[in-house]
């Protein structure tokens, strides 16, 4: 009899509808690498759900609307765009944009080396109020200008890139970090304009809904974090919270427990409804995810009736781990799971509708994946966080050999 699987019932599903959402586009290794498992225990499971037939983890179709959306954009986008819409007007004179007589500016060296054989180039500079020796300038500049601005074109275009790459969410600091990753040499600010003049703009949050009910009735855990949300080693402290999705009229719902020594997301569960059983869930995972060593582990949270509940308190007791909570109606008591949700809606969410539980539910799980493996965390360094878990554990290992 073969040994149990570390990995929860619902992470080894969606890890399989996962990859059958790729339609046979993506290999058994690509998408393991970004689930951060094997890829021989990706294999096993989709042979064994194949095997048993599983309901409602058939294929998506979630592929199949993709070619949908970049027409979608298209489309969209000319229309949106300032100068182009119907009735749209050019900035007034004076404004941000142009001054008077700074339209043709940029174009004045052109004109003058256009005309020069027919008005003379001293006779133009005087009408048009410029420099000779500028214009002289210009001309023996000529080629390392065009070098520039070949090298911006290619700097552009592997910003657009890192941006489609990570779906549009990224703004200019994280482009910018991907970009030194990269080995390239390159200024923030510098990457800030390029994406402002080419209309590069990552996602901006909406309003959320609310997911916490009190529970006044059960007795509060004590506050151990203390609006600290800082760790020095791993598997130390945590922070949990749910959140809601819209999926048509109805709704699905996100709890989530993350180490807070590297944001790495160790543990979360998806459904349907609030009941105790999805921080119970989520619970498990990340005990599974940590090899059950997470006795004396503290966990924060709000003070939510699913965290109150007797239940949620039975399985922290039984695997030693350490309730706390914030104060009643205090965002910031529990700032890190917030933060970690706006990035969520503003990255995955806005802007975008799904009718499908099981596609947004994919839609998540990939989306989970690729935060804890690909995505750039400022508070880290913008390293990953499963980068930031190798180099610390790296780092004390040679600490510990010295």
């Amino acid at each position: 009899m073969g040994c149990k699987s570390p990995y929860p019932e619902e992470f080894r599903k969606d890890a399989v509808a996962l990859y059958r959402a790729a339609t046979g586009k993506r290999t058994y290794a690509a998408v393991a690498a970004d689930l951060g498992i094997i890829a021989e225990s990706l294999r096993t499971w989709v042979r064994k759900a194949e095997a048993e037939a599983v309901p409602g983890y058939r294929d998506t179709g979630g592929e199949a609307d993709e070619p949908a959306r970049p027409r979608a954009e298209n489309a969209r986008l000319p229309k949106a765009e300032k100068g182009v819409a119907p009735r749209a007007r050019d900035p007034a004179p004076g404004g941000r944009v142009f001054r008077p007589g700074g339209e043709v500016s940029p174009r004045r060296w052109d004109f003058i080396s256009d005309n020069r054989a027919d008005f003379g180039v001293k006779r133009i500079c005087r009408v048009l109020g410029a420099s000779r020796a500028g214009y002289y300038r210009h001309l023996t500049t000529g080629q390392d200008r065009a070098e520039r601005q070949a090298e911006e074109k290619r700097t552009v275009s592997e910003i657009r890139a890192i941006h489609a790459k990570h779906d549009g969410a990224y703004g200019a600091p994280r482009v910018h970090a991907e970009l030194r990753a990269r080995g390239r040499r390159i200024n923030r600010k510098r990457v800030t304009r390029l994406m402002r003049v080419n209309h590069i703009v990552g996602r901006h949050l909406r309003k959320k809904k609310r997911t916490t009910i009190t529970n006044r009735t059960a007795p509060p855990a004590p506050a151990l974090v203390m609006r600290d949300f800082t760790a020095d080693a791993l598997n130390t402290r945590r922070c949990g919270d749910i959140t809601s999705i819209a999926v048509g009229t109805t709704w699905l719902y996100l709890a989530t427990v993350t180490d807070i020594c590297s944001r790495r997301v160790v543990g979360w569960s998806i459904a349907d409804h609030m009941r105790t059983s999805l921080v119970t869930d989520a619970i498990e995972m990340a005990v599974a995810a940590r090899g059950g060593r997470v006795d004396g582990v503290v966990f924060h949270t709000d003070r939510g009736a699913q965290y109150s509940a007797a239940a949620f308190a039975d399985i922290c007791r039984r695997h030693g781990i350490c309730r706390c909570m914030g104060r009643v109606g205090s965002s910031y008591d529990n700032a890190l799971a917030g933060s970690f949700f706006q990035s969520l809606k503003r990255e995955l969410l806005h802007g975008r509708c799904w009718t499908s539980k099981e596609q947004t539910r994919l839609e998540l799980f990939r989306w989970l994946s690729y935060y804890n493996q690909r995505r750039r965390h400022s508070a880290l360094g913008y390293l990953t966080p499963v980068e930031f878990e190798q180099q610390l554990i790296t780092s004390r290992s040679l600490s510990l050999a010295a």
